[in-house]
């Protein structure tokens, strides 16, 4: 059974950090694309960061959170992180690691995404 649980979410100050966690299952990891994603209320879900699999393990972020968010993998641990620096008000949403195999998609796109986590809560405080 595939299985992907996000940790780490929490309410921080603006300005502040936070590192969330992803701890994969089921699935051969090194594999596969994993890509965090947020959904604000009201909002369309969106792409944040993405790795590709360990054999390239190429990066890419949404251009509003370059060079304060930061993307890594620990394929000895099946589990990807997202590195949060300097968070804003903005960066509130619910907060969902995905694995994905589709390689005809964007690494932030949801079409790439074969398995979603259930999500975790970030609030950021002005």
């Amino acid at each position: 059974e595939v299985q992907l649980v996000e940790s780490g979410g929490g309410l921080v100050q603006a300005g502040g950090s936070l590192r969330l966690s992803c701890s994969a299952s089921g699935f051969t990891f090194d594999d596969y694309t994993i890509g965090w994603f947020r959904q604000a209320p009201g909002k369309a879900r969106e792409g944040v960061s993405a790795i590709t699999g360990s054999r390239n393990g190429r990066t890419y972020y949404l251009d509003s959170v370059k060079g304060r968010f930061t993307i890594s993998s620990d394929n000895t641990k099946s589990t990807a992180y997202l590195q949060m620096n300097n968070l804003k008000p903005e960066d509130t949403a619910v907060y969902f690691c995905a694995a994905g195999s589709k390689r005809s998609y964007t690494p932030l796109g949801q079409g790439r995404y074969d398995y979603w986590g259930q999500g975790t809560q970030v609030t950021v405080s002005s």
